[in-house]
């Protein structure tokens, strides 16, 4: 990953606001993105619906609450250099969590709109094996024509991608374009698109993110010497 030290953007010095249990007492992490508009606070809202007990919840906050200025599908050029500074926030706030002792491994990584995008073009970025990867009506970012080679992978790693299949912001190619990429990266990756759903978070995601944070920590009780 970059060298935490080498870039200050607009994003860096932003509050990064928790919920559920405390870092050094949680057995996994997720580390949650908010959209464009939004605020740190309105996603940890989304943890109350997830109700999953073990979790450490860390939010970042953007600058003038929007990450990048111009739509996602915009020329990656024209959402810089906001871009590059959104990224390394969401690199701070999972180096936080590892620094407490949660592996990437026990993190997930989730993102809603803007924020998903934000998620997933991240994960893609710097493929490894995370706990979960999640985007809720967002896709990679950039032009169709944007190269996808990205290196590394991503191991196996449990990723939902859901989205409406009329969402006003996130044409239904781009998600299925998604699932296709990081599928290729080794991601372990379910795909839903929702009849007419609205640009919101459906119950069925709801549902879905909880079984995979379930899983989850039940892996991490069941490990050895654990």
């Amino acid at each position: 990953m970059t060298d935490l030290n080498k870039m200050k953007g607009a994003h860096q010095g932003q509050p990064v606001l928790a919920a559920g249990e405390a870092l050094d007492r949680a057995q996994a992490a997720m580390v949650m993105v908010h959209g464009r508009g939004a605020t740190a606070e309105s996603i940890l809202t989304l943890a109350q619906e997830l109700d999953q007990r073990g979790f450490a919840y860390l939010a970042p906050q953007a600058e003038g609450n929007t990450w990048y200025p111009y739509p996602f599908l915009a020329p990656l050029s024209a959402n810089e250099p906001k871009l590059s500074s959104a990224l390394m926030a969401v690199e701070e706030a999972l180096a936080r969590v590892e620094a407490a002792g949660i592996p990437m491994e026990r993190t997930i990584l989730l993102g809603f709109s803007q924020g998903a995008c934000l998620a997933l073009e991240f994960a893609a970025r710097h493929a490894r094996r995370y706990g979960g990867l999640v985007g809720l009506s967002g896709g990679l970012i950039g032009p169709d024509d944007t190269p996808r080679d990205y290196p590394g992978s991503l191991e196996s790693t449990p990723t939902f991608l859901g989205c409406s299949d009329i969402d006003p912001h996130i044409p239904r190619q781009r998600v299925e374009h998604t699932a296709e990429v990081l599928s290729r990266l080794g991601a372990n990756v379910t795909k839903r698109l929702y009849p007419g759903m609205g640009h919101m978070v459906s119950p069925d995601e709801i549902k879905f993110v909880r079984r995979m944070m379930a899983a989850l920590v039940n892996a991490e009780r069941l490990t050895p010497g654990s």
